[in-house]
């Protein structure tokens, strides 16, 4: 408690009586060791208690006049802001009834009039030493907190950053640059954000999942660390052999993901992402891709996305067998490929959103050189 502009160390202690008598006595008690502030009835009570800096402790009076003490402890333990405070009960009602009734209201303790100064002062001071220890506690397990929640950002931040390394190393092998992959998780993302509000989409686009999906997005082609320099780089048309071994860099990329799948000995919705990703990312809604030749839904959401992402910056990119085709170009090819290569619904979302797409190209464009230029 206690936690408004107060420079005053000592404890606040509340006193609610509507005899003088009783305030007088009770303050002259208490005033040596703590700050008191006192209330006449329980509505000015209410309003001290939820005022900053609020009390640490209240000592409730049962009868008094318009709102007893029962009703003002109902209403105390009722407000959030109020709940915590710890309320002893000092009452000339001595029945057992009435105690249970004031613990049954959230009472810490109940203290019978006409009250012992001592016992006044030792049952105090024990909730007061339990308001400091809770306290502390409650600071300590703050100071937790921030130190788990920094560890983890720094975590992430590792586990981005090796991510992207990763990538990257493959990205290298491809003659193709970082902001082939920062371009192409931005596309998915894009995608994905558009596509939640279709029902088609809306429990596996959660969120969640699709910065899941932002992170997983760039470990696509991992897999092309297994393909052979003269078939990777190779300037021309790949013969059918050539082609059937780079075919294989999508099951080199999932066999990678399991790998780590296998040393985790569990998996999780990134690594399961992922795995789809850069398994099945070259799969074709009409069932003509590779590796398995699956169609339509069949091919998991993430891979589909990727497949428009993917094509897209393609298209758009100089490569050593082909020259960059212009933004409209791209998306007259691509829409060509609509209900063939891509899912009918996510290049339609795709055609709505081509200027997104455009504007995530020049952000992470490449410069004259090749070399990567982030704007």
């Amino acid at each position: 408690m206690n936690d408004g502009n107060d420079f005053d160390s000592k404890q606040v202690v509340l006193i609610v009586d509507d005899t003088p008598d009783n305030i007088t006595l009770l303050s002259a008690l208490l005033k040596d060791n703590y700050k008191i502030k006192i209330a006449t009835n329980g509505v000015k009570a209410l309003h001290i208690a939820s005022t900053l800096p609020s009390p640490d402790l209240i000592l409730l009076d049962v009868m008094m006049p318009e709102m007893d003490g029962y009703e003002t402890c109902k209403r105390l333990k009722s407000n959030p802001a109020t709940a915590e405070i710890p309320v002893i009960f000092l009452t000339a009602k001595s029945q057992v009834s009435d105690e249970e009734m004031g613990l049954k209201l959230g009472a810490v303790d109940y203290i019978s009039k006409p009250v012992s100064p001592p016992i006044v002062l030792a049952r105090v001071a024990t909730q007061l030493n339990l308001v400091k220890a809770r306290n502390l506690l409650q600071d300590q397990n703050k100071h937790l907190e921030k130190l788990v929640q920094d560890r983890t950002r720094k975590l992430a931040k590792m586990q981005d950053a090796i991510i992207m390394a990763m990538a990257s190393l493959a990205e290298t092998r491809d003659n193709e640059t970082g902001n082939h992959i920062r371009r192409t998780q931005n596309y998915v993302a894009a995608l994905a954000r558009q596509l939640k509000h279709l029902p088609r989409f809306s429990s596996e686009l959660t969120e969640e999942n699709i910065e899941l999906l932002y992170k997983s997005a760039p470990l696509h082609d991992i897999g092309k660390v297994g393909i052979p320099d003269n078939i990777l780089l190779k300037p021309g048309k790949l013969d059918s052999d050539e082609f059937e071994i780079m075919k294989m860099h999508t099951t080199y990329g999932r066999e990678t993901i399991l790998s780590v799948e296998r040393y985790l000995g569990e998996s999780n919705e990134f690594l399961r992402f992922a795995r789809e990703i850069t398994y099945s990312h070259q799969e074709k809604w009409d069932g003509s891709g590779y590796p398995e030749n699956l169609s339509g839904d069949a091919i998991p959401i993430s891979a589909r996305l990727m497949a428009v992402a993917d094509v897209y910056d393609a298209l758009i990119s100089k490569r050593v067998y082909k020259p960059a085709f212009s933004h409209e170009e791209a998306i007259d090819i691509m829409r060509k490929g609509r209900g063939s290569h891509f899912d009918p619904d996510i290049l339609d979302v795709f055609l709505k959103i081509t200027d997104e797409f455009r504007e995530i190209a020049l952000r992470y464009r490449e410069s004259e050189s090749g070399d990567s230029e982030i704007y």
